[in-house]
């Protein structure tokens, strides 16, 4: 699979931008990298789950005495004898770490039932095998109560999201609806996307180890801290107790941001035990117990003039989510920003079901709701016998359609006209089925990606050594991003060091808090708190400059003296590198630090970081946004879809190593491929089931369904934010499945308004 990028080359003194291999590679591909289910205890055990099989009800007999009778099974927990948890926070804004809960459910504290699949009972066993072969074995009964499962007969049920300070429910801008009526061209469409199960390539895992009070969890998150306080909770001991050590996680993509059951039940088993316990989730019980994307409904009108100028912009949508747990699916969110539309309405609606919660997936709301306004997009330009770019281009806005503010940085014209050219869209003939290569049709799509940035806190400490090496120290995430070694260019640059003199720590509780990996905003959170401790620390170095005999530092004022990279060179000529000062006073390093450990400085972050968000949301909007480029070949006889080619240009700000950007945004677009033309989770509409909870029938994308994927961005900093960089984990899925659909339809002149793209919906 051949693949390039194109990226501006970085200044030769600087790492930032190049394009370096992960510091922890060489870790993962020998697998001297431990995983949450490999680190070794004396005695440990292993656990399994059995899971509900109806949908809601209670449990009216539950019989152990055949799975207890298995050698080497340990313990069978259940409602009858599992140790109490209290109840999970209820979740609010100003402590992020609350909205860690998957669920509300008491697990193995009640006898009720709210999903098919809610964990029932839990066996621990001296071996997996002994485990997993037990839990077949635990007879359960139930009373069963009425459900809701079925999502498109409950869609008529769906109320208004109610807004809070992190979303809003509708907005909007004039009378969209009339505007709509009185439109010379209009169009007013339906398209849905069914539920999407996280296929991480580390299933869900978790090993518990308690010594007294205190809990040591080896977690497959993405967020340690989170973890920590959610456990902290449920099992009622102070959070300074739990360590929680992550250093390597293989995928989260939202799927490891909350905490669901795994990690509970194992933490329980260990406490009821008196041993270690490990349980990693089978692929079927990653479906049953960790939330998913939810469905949608979505409605997308559009009018506009001849020349193609928005009148009317109308995106509303109803997602689900469960009883206990879930929340809103921000799926207009990227139609409150991107065309000028002269009125706008957007609304979001929600429907409970009986189901399991849903949960975030790379760009929830931003993956799903791109492809219906994208595609509306694209039948209007040829509505109007516009080039699709052209029409978006015309209605390009200078300031946020609906409240006017500003852009901290939005550059999507240049990236248009990159990605076109590279891709060769001028190639392109209008028509639907006009494009052959032999007896295949060929599709030419293009769409629009966008995901708001996001900036969150965290703390850090940094140590310069007297031998010129450099530990950073942060408790946040790496799923496999690189973040580990982004940071270490930042550090290097920053201190004018060697990038293989700075040595990186995360993935612990130990260290100094850091932020979760979602949100595409840990990256830049990291990077803030990074460049504040280093100038603290540049700082530091100099009043001890100036008060060390003999440094030719010694008395010259502040104004005096400017920080360069490589050291501290006073304006009168004379310079000292920073090992040369320590050597002076005498000090073996020099440290500085971002945040505080006690209670009162957390809860302090937490208030500056929700104050920060807030008086940034009412100063500008900032997002990464991009042009996906798309080239299908569809067999008219028997519906096959094969994409051929992808070219996509990003405005991601400013980019820190050009290797792992490329690897993201490319994940991005795999990952856009499998919700355009494969990924489905299919639900029993009568008992809420999941019915192809393996990898054997929910179908992702493999290398032959992956094209070429050429990616290119503009690297241009955004002034607004550390470095100027804005994140890419997510944008790159955004605008995918739109392209891939405008390319079928370029390609047959068929119209697919319902995901995924299968050959019955082209025959």
């Amino acid at each position: 699979m051949t693949q390039t990028e194109t990226r501006p080359a970085p200044a030769a003194e600087s790492y930032v931008g190049r394009p370096l291999d992960r510091v922890d590679g060489t870790a993962k591909t020998t697998g001297a990298a431990l995983f949450a289910a490999e680190y070794p205890y004396p005695g440990l055990t292993h656990g399994a789950l059995v899971h509900a099989t109806i949908t809601r009800g209670r449990i009216t007999r539950v019989g152990t005495e055949r799975a207890a009778a298995v050698p080497g099974v340990v313990a069978v927990l259940t409602h009858l004898n599992a140790p109490a948890l209290k109840p999970a926070p209820k979740p609010t804004p100003m402590n992020p770490s609350t909205l860690a809960s998957g669920t509300s459910v008491a697990y193995l504290n009640t006898d009720e039932v709210h999903w098919n699949g809610q964990p029932v009972a839990m066996v621990v066993a001296e071996t997996i095998g002994a485990a997993r072969h037990a839990a077949t074995l635990v007879e359960v009964t139930y009373e069963e109560f009425p459900a809701t499962v079925d999502f498109t007969a409950a869609e008529p049920d769906a109320v208004l999201q109610k807004s809070d300070l992190l979303s809003s429910g509708e907005e909007r801008k004039g009378d969209a609806e009339a505007a709509l009526a009185a439109a010379p061209v209009s169009l007013d469409l339906r398209f849905t996307t069914p539920p999407q199960n996280h296929n991480a390539i580390e299933p869900h895992a978790t090993t518990a180890v308690w010594d007294g009070d205190r809990l040591t969890v080896h977690d497959a998150t993405q967020g340690i801290v989170w973890v920590r306080d959610h456990l902290a909770v449920r099992f009622g001991v102070p959070a300074a107790n739990i360590r929680v050590i992550a250093p390597y996680v293989g995928g989260g993509f939202g799927g490891k941001a909350s905490v669901w059951a795994g990690t509970l039940l194992t933490a329980m088993a260990a406490r009821a035990t008196g041993r270690p316990v490990r349980m990693m989730l089978t692929r079927e019980g990653v479906y049953r117990t960790v939330g998913a994307r939810t469905p949608s409904a979505q409605r997308v009108a559009l009018g506009a003039r001849p020349d193609g100028r928005l009148t009317s912009l109308i995106h509303t949508s109803v997602t689900a989510k469960g009883r206990v747990g879930g929340g809103p699916e921000q799926v207009t969110s990227q139609s409150r920003h991107l065309y000028d539309a002269e009125n706008i309405l957007v609304r979001q609606s929600l429907v409970d079901l009986d189901m399991l919660s849903n949960a975030t997936m790379r760009a929830p709301g931003e993956a799903i709701g791109t492809f219906a306004v994208e595609a509306a997009m694209d039948e209007l330009a040829y509505r109007l016998g516009l080039d699709p770019i052209e029409l978006r281009m015309r209605n390009e806005p200078e300031r946020n359609p609906i409240d006017g503010k500003r852009f901290s940085h939005r550059m999507l014209r240049e990236a248009y006209a990159l990605g076109a050219d590279r891709f060769g869209w001028r190639d392109r003939t209008p028509e639907p089925g006009s494009m052959r290569d032999g007896r295949w049709l060929v599709g030419m799509g293009v769409a629009t990606a966008y995901h708001p940035a996001w900036l969150f806190w965290g703390d850090i400490t940094v140590r310069l050594s007297a031998d010129g090496t450099v530990l950073v120290r942060c408790g946040f995430q790496e799923m496999g991003m690189g973040g580990a070694t982004a940071h270490a260019q930042i550090a290097a640059d920053a201190i004018g060091v060697p990038v293989g003199a700075v040595r990186v720590e995360y993935g612990d509780t130990d260290l100094p808090p850091g932020p979760p990996a979602g949100g595409s905003g840990q990256t830049a959170a990291v990077a803030a708190a990074l460049l504040e401790a280093v100038d603290k620390l540049k700082r530091s170095l100099l009043t001890m400059a100036r008060r060390s005999p003999g440094s030719p530092l010694r008395g010259l004022r502040p104004r005096d003296v400017v920080a360069r990279d490589g050291g501290l060179h006073p304006v009168a000529g004379t310079g000292e590198s920073y090992t040369a000062i320590l050597a002076r006073a005498g000090r073996d390093h020099a440290e500085a630090a971002v945040g505080s450990r006690s209670r009162v400085g957390q809860v302090a972050g937490q208030v500056r970081f929700m104050a920060r968000f807030l008086r940034d949301r009412r100063r500008f909007v900032r997002a990464a946004s991009g042009a996906q480029f798309c080239e299908v070949r569809v067999d008219p006889d028997t519906g096959e879809v094969r994409v051929t080619r992808w070219t996509a240009a990003f405005d991601v700000g400013r980019v820190i190593n050009a290797k792992t950007v490329a690897s993201q945004l490319r994940g991005g677009i795999v990952m856009g491929i499998g919700m355009a033309l494969s990924e489905a989770t299919l639900v029993d509409p009568r008992t809420g089931r999941i019915m192809n909870p393996s990898l054997s029938e929910y179908h992702v994308p493999v290398h032959a369904d992956v094209p070429p994927i050429d990616v290119h961005w503009l690297d241009d900093p955004d002034p607004t934010m550390p470095l100027g960089l804005v994140g890419v984990g997510e944008v790159g899925i955004t605008g995918v499945a739109a392209a891939v659909a405008n390319a079928v339809h370029h390609a047959t002149g068929r119209r697919v308004r319902d995901l995924p793209i299968t050959l019955d919906k082209l025959l």
